[in-house]
C-alpha cells in the first residue's frame, strides 16, 4: 500500500461520579444532600495543521486515550471537566470508522480537515454523574444514590491523507513529470529512466515573480486500467481529486504524434472513468521532452499532436528550461480563473 495512511484506535474519558454528600454544619443537625455532580471526560478530537504534510508520525503510536472527569464533591462541588486531547493532522486527512468485516478504505466517513485549525470530535467525552443533590425531591429528602458516569467513546480510525495541491502533473510513467517538478520546486524526487519511479505522490512549492506561489503534486504515473486497480493508478486516482488544475505531460520521445495521441488519450481515460467531476477538471496539454527533438522537428511534431487531440499544446523541456516559465505564468492565469468560477 502506497497511501499516507494511519490506522489508530482513540478512547475518550469516562465521566466522573456524582458524589453522595449531606450537609453537615455545627447546630445544623439535618442538612440536606450537597452532593455535586461529576465532570465530563475529555473528547479526542483532530486538528488539521497547515504545517504538517504526512501521517506517519500517527503510526508510531497506535493507541490514543483522553482523561477521564474527576469525581463530584460535596458542598455541591462539581468534579472537573478534563481536557480533550487534541490529535493534530495534515490538512486533506479523510477520517473513516473502521468497521468489522468491511475494508477500512470502505468505513463510515466521519469526516475530512481542509481548513488549518479545523478541528472534528471522533471520540465524545462521557457525561458525568449526577450527585445525590439531583435526586432531591418532595418525597425524598436524603437520597442516598448518585450516578455513575457515562463511559467515553472508543473507535477504531482509518485515517487517509490526500493532497491539497494547486496544480496536479500527471502523465504515463516516464513522461517527465518527477523532472518536472524538481525543476521548479525545492522537492527531490526519485528520477531514473524506468516506470514507476516514482511509488508515492511528491509535493513541491514553485515561486514566481510578486511572491506567487504555487504548490505542485507530482501524481505516480497512469496506466491503462488503473482505474481498475491495474498499476500503481488506482492508489493515487484519489490525490488528483484534490488539485485544482492538471498539468498532463505526453512525452515527444515516442516519436510521431499519433503516439503522442494515443498516450493523452490513455490517462484521460481513467481520469474520465475514474469520476465524472476529474475528467472535467481543467487542465494544461504539454508536450514534454522537447530537448530530444532537433529544432525543425518540434513546430510540426506539437501541431500535429495538437491538430490530433482537438486541444492547445505548449512545449516544454524540464532539463533545459525551455518553455518553463511560459507554463508556470499558464498555470497561474487558470488556476485564478478556475477559482473565480468556483465562487461564482
Amino acid at each position: 500500500m502506497f497511501l499516507d495512511e494511519a490506522i489508530i484506535t482513540v478512547r475518550s474519558g469516562d465521566g466522573g461520579r456524582g458524589c453522595v454528600s449531606f450537609r453537615r454544619e455545627k447546630y445544623i443537625p439535618r442538612g440536606g444532600p450537597d452532593g455535586g455532580d461529576g465532570g465530563r471526560g475529555g473528547s479526542v478530537c483532530l486538528v488539521a495543521n497547515r504545517d504538517l504534510t504526512t501521517l506517519s508520525d500517527l503510526s508510531r503510536q497506535a493507541r490514543y486515550t483522553a482523561d477521564h472527569g474527576e469525581k463530584g464533591g460535596g458542598n455541591n462541588r462539581s468534579g472537573g471537566t478534563a481536557r480533550d486531547l487534541d490529535i493534530e493532522v495534515p490538512l486533506g486527512t479523510l477520517v473513516r470508522e473502521v468497521v468489522p468485516g468491511i475494508p477500512a478504505l470502505e468505513g463510515r466517513l466521519l469526516g475530512e480537515l481542509l481548513e488549518h485549525g479545523q478541528r472534528l470530535v471522533v471520540a465524545r467525552g462521557g457525561r458525568g454523574g449526577k450527585g445525590n443533590k439531583a435526586f432531591t425531591s418532595s418525597t425524598r429528602q436524603a437520597p442516598r444514590e448518585a450516578e455513575d458516569g457515562e463511559p467515553g467513546e472508543e473507535r477504531k480510525l482509518h485515517l487517509e491523507l490526500k493532497l491539497l495541491a494547486d496544480l496536479g502533473i500527471i502523465g504515463l510513467p516516464n513522461a517527465g513529470k518527477s523532472t518536472l517538478l524538481a525543476r521548479v520546486s525545492a522537492a527531490t524526487p526519485k528520477i531514473a529512466d524506468y516506470p514507476f519511479t516514482t511509488l508515492k505522490p511528491n509535493l513541491g512549492i514553485a515561486e514566481l515573480d510578486d511572491f506567487e506561489r504555487l504548490v505542485i503534486a507530482d501524481i505516480p504515473g497512469l496506466i491503462e486500467g488503473a482505474h481498475e486497480g491495474a498499476g500503481l493508478g488506482i492508489e493515487f486516482l484519489r490525490h488528483i481529486e484534490r488539485t485544482s488544475i492538471l498539468v498532463h505531460l505526453v512525452s515527444v520521445e515516442v516519436g510521431s504524434a499519433e503516439r503522442m495521441a494515443n498516450d493523452y488519450k490513455t490517462v484521460e481515460s481513467e481520469l474520465a472513468s475514474y469520476s465524472e467531476p476529474l475528467g472535467r477538471k481543467q487542465r494544461i496539454v504539454v508536450a514534454s521532452k522537447i530537448d530530444v527533438l532537433a529544432p525543425e522537428e518540434k513546430t510540426a511534431l506539437i501541431s500535429a499532436f495538437s491538430e490530433a487531440i482537438g486541444a492547445p499544446v505548449m512545449p516544454l523541456s524540464a532539463v533545459t528550461g525551455e518553455g518553463l516559465r511560459d507554463l508556470l505564468l499558464a498555470a497561474v492565469q487558470l488556476l485564478r480563473q478556475t477559482k473565480a468560477q468556483a465562487e461564482r
